[in-house]
């Protein structure tokens, strides 16, 4: 099924179909992380894909929350743009030998999952205004928050720690 599919004729049919689409990447990333926690080294970067795979479950119920407020049940569709994030970032990781730059690796392979979400989250957040339903907006923004939140930690880690180690 293709984004610009013939059931999709409406701002509404697409803010629906994109709450989908990330209802999916917010499940593949709860199955991820615990491969990216069992092959981070640095006991920071561990935590924080450990506090981030407690968050995306509080992102999923949110957008279930969302799903409900909008009058549909949670549905998801697949999202090719998640599944080739996360599939590069495990052959990038099955090929790195020196633990450090494993972690640099693994935490950049974080930050594309992040940069991805911040879109969708963003998207999502101004269709749900725009089709006023600010309620939702609402819902939506405390995710993007916490994504943003979350990117800004991982960017102050690579810089601090993460890639001085790997170099």
């Amino acid at each position: 099924m293709g984004l610009f599919t013939k059931d999709i004729k409406s701002l509404d049919d697409l803010f629906v179909h994109t709450l989908q689409d990330v209802y999916y990447a917010e499940n593949q990333i709860t199955k991820a992380l615990p491969t990216m926690i069992g092959k981070a080294t640095n006991a920071q970067l561990r935590q924080g894909f450990e506090t981030h795979l407690r968050e995306t479950e509080g992102q999923i119920k949110r957008l279930e929350q969302v799903f409900g407020m909008h009058g549909h049940k949670p549905k998801a569709v697949n999202c090719p743009a998640i599944d080739g994030i996360i599939k590069e970032a495990n052959e990038t990781a099955g090929e790195v030998a020196d633990k450090e730059v494993l972690d640099a690796a693994l935490l950049a392979a974080a930050q594309a999952v992040e940069h991805y979400e911040i879109a969708r989250y963003g998207t999502l957040v101004a269709w749900a205004k725009r089709l006023g339903r600010d309620d939702c907006a609402a819902v939506l923004q405390q995710t993007l928050d916490e994504e943003k939140a979350t990117d800004q930690k991982l960017t102050a880690l690579a810089e601090s720690r993460v890639n001085q180690k790997a170099a």
